[in-house]
């Protein structure tokens, strides 16, 4: 009888104590300390990979960018900038506004009217057609013949550089002409616009002439064959 007591004494014992064990263990694991867990044992670096791009990945992209918007090299704006300082029309034909004329009235060969040329300020250009057209008045018989004397083609006309032509107005030994206080000059026949040129006496006109352009003032003196 004894013996049994003892027996279910002991179970007993056990049974209360796996219900103190299971108390303690439900109050320590709440459903909150369990969600807690859960979301603070998830792997930080893992999520950052797959929802944001890396960081070298950021990097690549601003590098690709600045290439693409970037100033050009010194040596693309040198190569930019053309013309030597001068206007954009270097190397083109000289038309008569391009040039500066001055004349002056000379000794030799019975007389004659030294027209000096040379490119305005800032231009660079050639003379293409290398005998000037030179009238006196408006009728045909006040047009200036070539003699065919000097020439080079093309001139270069820049800076301080000259090119020079000489007009006699008269080539027949006679008194014979028209009197002209100006004299029209102009590059080519079909210039728009010719220039005017005040002459330093009154000209007596009879089969003028004129010399090719030349850059020395001994080639523009015009002689009569």
């Amino acid at each position: 009888m004894r013996s049994r007591l003892a027996t279910r004494s002991a179970r007993l014992a056990l049974a209360a104590a796996a219900v103190t064990a299971l108390a303690a263990t439900s109050t320590a694991c709440s459903p909150d300390d369990v969600a807690n867990t859960s979301s603070s044992s998830a792997p930080s670096t893992a999520g950052g990979g797959t929802d944001s791009p890396s960081t070298s990945g950021s990097g690549s992209s601003d590098s690709g960018s600045s290439g693409s918007t970037s100033a050009p090299s010194d040596s693309n704006a040198k190569a930019a900038d053309s013309g030597d300082g001068e206007k954009s029309g270097y190397g083109q034909s000289c038309g008569t506004n391009d040039l500066d004329f001055t004349l002056t009235s000379e000794s030799q060969a019975g007389g004659y009217y030294l027209v000096t040329a040379k490119a305005k300020s800032g231009i660079t250009c050639y003379l293409d057609v290398n005998t000037p057209s030179v009238q006196f008045g408006s009728e045909a018989d006040g047009l200036a013949s070539p003699v065919g004397q000097g020439g080079e083609d093309p001139i270069k006309l820049t800076g301080s550089t000259a090119a020079y032509t000489g007009i006699s107005p008269k080539s027949v030994n006679s008194n014979d002409g028209i009197e002209f206080e100006n004299v029209i000059i102009s590059l080519t026949n079909d210039d728009p616009d010719p220039a005017e040129l005040k002459l330093p006496d009154t000209a007596n006109v009879n089969k003028p002439i004129v010399t090719n352009w030349a850059t020395s003032q001994d080639e523009a003196v015009p002689a009569i064959a």
